[in-house]
């Protein structure tokens, strides 16, 4: 067999395929922020304003008009808003990657029928934009909290620590995805409402400690509400990460991401002939 065409599935040969694309992968993130505000009047300006349109809405709505405080016994007025809008960015870098995964390959049949193009790094241009995207957010969630409480926890730190297992684990599910799309178009349809629900099974709108306890496993179970919950943590209220649960979480990231790659590579001698 020609070695070239041959897909190894290995966990290092995963990682060395980011590595040895990784320009091609900047280029390609970079075309797909841009092509996202190309023709509008304030370009790449708008991944600034639309979070903090979206942020100045949710203090007025949950804090002015409904009054809304979380379980903290404190009286800030946005309080409430910046702890939704963390959950928000958490579920918004889950969820941009996984509804597109199904249709990624459908869009770009033209690398895929190219046999040199490394397709397996087309999940890794909707997290690049993803990524851009929370990072954006996260610039104006802290310029939103510097106003409100004046002082930033050194924890904050940890901030890129906490979001690492999360993007490992969205890798993962992002290739079985695109894999999937190809051979069975109804998943794009099903994976839309499969993150809705888990944005309402993740603590989110609401604090953990409102579900009753026999309940609260089925939001444990959702790989959203840890991260959810540790990006709070070191964010709002200035304390380290649940390092057991860190590292758990992480070794099941990557097992998680290794099971979706060696899905993709088992699957895509397919794509072409299906496409």
């Amino acid at each position: 067999m020609n070695p070239h065409l041959q897909h190894p599935a290995t966990p290092y040969e995963m990682f060395m395929s980011f590595w040895r694309n990784r320009s091609l992968i900047a280029q390609l993130t970079r075309r797909e922020v841009v092509g996202r505000y190309r023709g509008s009047v304030l370009g790449l300006a708008w991944s600034f304003f639309n979070p903090l349109l979206m942020l100045t809405v949710y203090t007025f709505v949950f804090s002015f008009v409904f009054k809304a405080r979380w379980n903290t016994g404190s009286d800030s007025k946005g309080e409430f808003a910046l702890v939704l809008f963390i959950g928000m960015i958490v579920h918004g870098l889950f969820a941009e990657c996984a509804n597109r995964a199904p249709g990624l390959l459908l869009g770009n049949i033209s690398y895929v029928k190219k046999v040199v193009f490394p397709v397996e790094i087309l999940p890794w241009n909707v997290m690049g934009s993803a990524i851009f995207h929370a990072v954006v957010s996260l610039l104006v969630w802290l310029l939103f909290y510097i106003a409100i409480d004046f002082q930033i926890h050194w924890t904050v730190i940890f901030v890129p620590l906490i979001f690492l297992p999360l993007v490992i684990f969205t890798m993962g599910v992002s290739w079985f995805l695109a894999s999937l799309g190809v051979y069975l178009r109804d998943i794009g349809q099903i994976i839309g409402v499969i993150t809705t629900v888990m944005l309402f099974l993740a603590p989110v709108f609401y604090p953990i400690t409102n579900i009753p306890m026999p309940y609260r496993s089925l939001l444990y179970a959702n790989p959203l509400t840890f991260i959810i919950e540790q990006a709070r943590d070191v964010l709002m209220w200035g304390q380290q990460p649940d390092w057991a649960g860190f590292s758990i979480y992480t070794v099941i990231s990557f097992v998680v991401a290794w099971a979706g790659y060696a899905w993709f590579q088992k699957t895509r001698k397919g794509f072409a002939d299906v496409l």
